[in-house]
């Protein structure tokens, strides 16, 4: 008896998840993280509107959601001031950039990235066969103009490119995106990752072109809206590359109760621009804790902040093991020089007091 005949392609891929689950270490440490400040997580919460929304849809839980997104892709159109056939709704940018490979990268394609940016896209196109071709960051920050001449050099099918970026958090202004896009060459398609654009100052996101057809812009409820475990995001673009994704979704992959919660999350405004001054306020914070502690931080426009060590990423690994030690939970930039930073998410005030506590211990204990 045979068992299951893969694809030589997934045969030889090894079985990984892009990010361990702070679940997964809880397990591993017999014990429940005292602060959970490493998944870029919005401790906020959603609006208390969505979450009334969500209990009252629970009753309906039996119905499958609306394969066509319709009110939510009608609201999110009204709130862009855009046509609906220019949004895709999908579970989580992650669904989308799934979707979006899927339909274009075959078996040896080039896919542009940068280095040590967002693996869960990366872990997408290793799964479809692409190649990925990585450009370094330059000076925190990903490179639009390295990312275009890499562009220019291989074909790509498709650019990926995070702004704000995951995971330094620093940010390009739009005229730096809008000059990228210009320059994307015939035949890629640019993949504007803007998961934390709602945190960014205003400078920066370009207008939507809508019928754009050299770039792709992702967004999503799982950070300022704080409905990560919704799974809700949503794609903007041309109508014809909208639509070709109802050739490959899941169409019944998204559950109704999560399309309330956004629907009631995206009318509550007043909600949102709370949230967001609360993680203003917790990445001060976070900056002057690294400050008590003669570190400095990388500017942050996301709901997180990049704490540099001061030295180099093994001692930065001490440091982040010395904090899960404490039942702090943090994560770290993989790639050099990125990875001389530890990444502490934007907490509550209680949270962060808990972080503020083990840092100096964490440090102590990472230069014995």
């Amino acid at each position: 008896m045979t068992g299951p005949r893969y694809t030589p392609l997934v045969a030889s891929l090894p079985a990984t998840v892009p990010f361990v689950g702070p679940e997964t270490q809880e397990r591993a440490r017999g014990e429940p993280f005292a602060a959970r400040l490493g998944a870029n997580e919005n401790v906020f919460g959603p609006s208390p509107a969505a979450i009334l929304a969500m209990k009252r849809a629970a009753a309906d839980v039996w119905k499958y959601g609306d394969p066509e997104n319709y009110a939510l892709k009608q609201a999110l159109a009204s709130h862009h001031g855009i046509g609906p056939e220019n949004i895709v709704v999908g579970e989580g940018i992650d669904g989308l950039l799934g979707y979006l490979v899927r339909m274009m990268v075959d078996p040896g394609d080039r896919v542009v990235t940068s280095e040590g940016a967002y693996p869960t896209f990366n872990y997408h196109v290793a799964g479809y066969g692409g190649v990925l071709v990585k450009v370094p960051y330059r000076g925190d920050h990903e490179d639009p103009v390295a990312l275009i001449e890499a562009a220019l050099g291989c074909e790509p099918k498709l650019i990926y490119l995070a702004n704000p970026d995951n995971p330094m958090g620093t940010y390009h202004p739009a005229p730096v995106i809008s000059a990228m896009i210009e320059a994307v060459p015939d035949g890629s398609l640019l993949v504007l990752d803007e998961a934390y654009i709602e945190f960014a100052p205003e400078d920066a996101a370009p207008p939507l072109d809508v019928e754009d057809p050299r770039v792709i812009r992702m967004r999503t409820f799982s950070k300022a809206y704080g409905m990560a475990g919704a799974r809700v995001g949503y794609a903007i673009g041309a109508r014809d590359l909208i639509q070709s994704f109802d050739k490959v979704r899941n169409h019944f992959g998204m559950c109704r109760i999560s399309q309330a919660g956004a629907l009631a999350a995206l009318a509550d405004q007043d909600y949102l621009k709370q949230t967001v001054e609360n993680v203003a306020q917790a990445r001060d914070r976070i900056k002057a804790i690294a400050a008590d502690n003669g570190l400095e931080v990388v500017p942050s426009a996301a709901n997180f902040v990049a704490v540099d060590c001061g030295r180099d990423g093994e001692f930065a690994r001490k440091v982040l093991d010395a904090l899960v030690a404490r039942g702090i939970f943090v994560r770290m930039p993989l790639v050099a020089p990125q990875d001389r930073c530890i990444r502490v998410s934007a907490g509550t005030p209680e949270l962060l007091d808990l972080f503020a506590q083990a840092l100096p211990e964490a440090l102590k204990e990472a230069s014995e």
